[in-house]
């Protein structure tokens, strides 16, 4: 079953989830601050037009942007789509963000006639691009089948967490604190191994084989090893979303020192200006204080 669908945000998540919708036939839709972005998907063939021109016979709303902010400002702000669609469309979110910003969505949305799914997304992008995510959701069973055809298009596992939006956001938050610790301690690793005349590319070779790797390790270090900090990922993300898991933790009276012990790795590494390299840029941190060149560094 196809649908029309509009993909807002092409960053390297959107454009692979709007590609692997375009693979499954579906009609869709491309938006996003780059025009540039928006024309290349259209020459892969995405379908043109405004988005307020379309809205009102769109099916689902794929929202792919950076943060809650951004969330509620494609949804609800002057030029919100929220007010533009149909009654009975379904609104798929896939930001990282706080399960009670997910539940006042989903409350907005329902009164304006339209369903929500609380759909963080995990994968990468070239998992995106696979239709191979991995979505933790939830939401009313009526927001699951209207999703059902852009999941089935972008996911290769979408693990159902109930139905009140907020669970899979929470789910989010687990799998972030995981994340952020893993690559903040797989750079920690790395340049520690250096001190000791342990290569970064040797590091990699043995350790991914070992019971000290991660599924951030294997695919992190190599970025180091190349010298190459394209962001897949940026650093950048790590501040905002384990500051997201810190205040859900606060509110919880939880304590979580490792994961604040990653964050200031995080925005140290973003206040030395790598904020938009990829997050295994981190390990500049760790290099830089303890006098270590990295691979690709003069």
């Amino acid at each position: 079953m196809t649908r029309k669908t509009a993909v807002i945000g092409l960053g390297s998540m959107g454009y692979g989830i709007a590609q692997s919708l375009l693979r499954a036939g579906h009609t869709t839709y491309g938006y996003d601050i780059a025009p540039d972005t928006q024309a290349r998907l259209q020459a892969e063939g995405g379908a043109a037009g405004e988005l307020h021109a379309v809205a009102g016979a769109l099916d689902a709303v794929v929202i792919v942007v950076l943060n809650a902010v951004q969330t509620e400002e494609v949804l609800f702000g002057a030029e919100g789509v929220a007010g533009h669609l149909k009654p009975g469309a379904v609104v798929m979110a896939c930001a990282t963000v706080a399960p009670e910003f997910a539940r006042d969505m989903a409350g907005r949305c329902a009164a304006a006639g339209l369903h929500y799914l609380d759909a963080p997304i995990s994968g990468g992008a070239a998992k995106a691009a696979q239709g191979a995510l991995s979505v933790m959701a939830s939401g009313s069973a009526a927001a699951f089948d209207a999703a059902r055809p852009v999941l089935e298009a972008t996911a290769a596992t979408v693990f159902e967490l109930g139905d009140q939006p907020g669970a899979g956001s929470a789910m989010k938050a687990v799998n972030q604190l995981l994340a952020g610790v893993h690559i903040a301690a797989m750079a920690e690793a790395l340049t520690f191994g250096m001190t000791q005349g342990v290569t970064p590319d040797k590091f990699v070779e043995v350790i991914s084989k070992c019971a000290g790797t991660s599924w951030m390790l294997e695919n992190r270090a190599p970025h180091i090893v190349a010298g190459d900090y394209t962001p897949h990922s940026s650093v950048d993300i790590w501040p905002k979303d384990l500051g997201i898991v810190l205040d859900i933790a606060k509110s919880a009276k939880f304590g979580a020192p490792l994961t604040a012990a990653a964050l200031q790795q995080f925005l140290a590494a973003s206040g030395s200006g790598l904020g938009r390299e990829d997050d295994a840029a981190v390990a500049k941190v760790y290099a830089r204080n303890a006098g270590l060149t990295l691979p690709g560094d003069a």
